[in-house]
C-alpha cells in the first residue's frame, strides 16, 4: 500500500509548507497600498443633551 510509505508524502509536504512559508508571504508584504494613510483628528466631539420632544 503506497500511502503507508512516508518518504514522497513527507517531502511533498515539507516542500509544500516551505513554499507557504517563504514564498507566499513575501508576494503578500510586496504589495503597496494604493492610497497613504492620513491620520484622524484626535479632537472629542462637542456632544449636547438631546431631550426628546414628547
Amino acid at each position: 500500500m503506497p500511502q503507508l510509505n512516508p518518504s514522497p508524502w513527507f517531502a511533498i509536504l515539507v516542500f509544500s509548507w516551505i513554499i507557504f512559508l517563504t514564498i507566499i508571504p513575501t508576494k503578500i508584504l510586496s504589495h503597496v497600498a494604493p492610497n497613504e494613510l492620513t491620520p484622524v483628528n484626535e479632537e472629542k466631539h462637542k456632544t449636547e443633551p438631546w431631550d426628546w420632544p414628547w
